[in-house]
């Protein structure tokens, strides 16, 4: 009897220890485009959320709450990401670990969105060189928290535990 429970209990504790996560990415069918359909994360892992960031000033001789000062979208884009890149990094992750990504644009009567803008900065991390796209939505929203931003960007990244 004892050795049958600690035949079981060996066995547990290998199935355990040989769990490893699956981040699995879902393409969307016949398409090209730079995200990915769904992401599915599976197993032993660690799951990051990483807070809206918004663009850094570019121009310290512009008004802060002005456009001048943080640039054009897809300036702001390419900011905010290389500020979640910074971020991701300091945590020991990598732009290859980002599942989820939503993106706030701003689109009013003053600054139409400007999407086309955005995408020349997110293809410069996504879709090229760095293969594992995250699912995303892009939302154009009529404000931010200062009348310069355009962008503002929140993702969720995945570490694999088991590497």
């Amino acid at each position: 009897m004892k050795k049958q429970i600690i035949f079981m209990l060996a066995a547990l504790v290998a199935a355990c220890t040989a769990a490893r996560a699956e981040i699995v990415r879902h393409p969307i069918p016949n398409s090209t485009f730079p995200i990915a359909q769904s992401v599915e994360v599976r197993g032993n892992v660690t799951t990051y959320y990483i807070s809206g960031q918004v663009p850094p000033v570019v121009n310290k001789d512009a008004d802060a709450a002005s456009l001048q000062a943080y640039g054009d979208t897809k300036i702001q884009s390419i900011g905010v990401l290389n500020r979640i890149k910074t971020i991701l990094e300091g945590l020991g992750l990598t732009m290859g670990d980002v599942v989820k990504m939503q993106v706030f644009l701003v689109h009013n009567a003053a600054a139409p969105m400007d999407f086309k803008g955005f995408m020349e900065g997110y293809t410069q991390f996504f879709g090229g060189s760095q293969p594992n796209l995250p699912a995303r939505s892009v939302v154009g929203v009529a404000a931010l928290a200062n009348p310069g931003f355009l962008v503002e960007i929140e993702v969720i990244a995945v570490k694999d535990n088991s590497k």
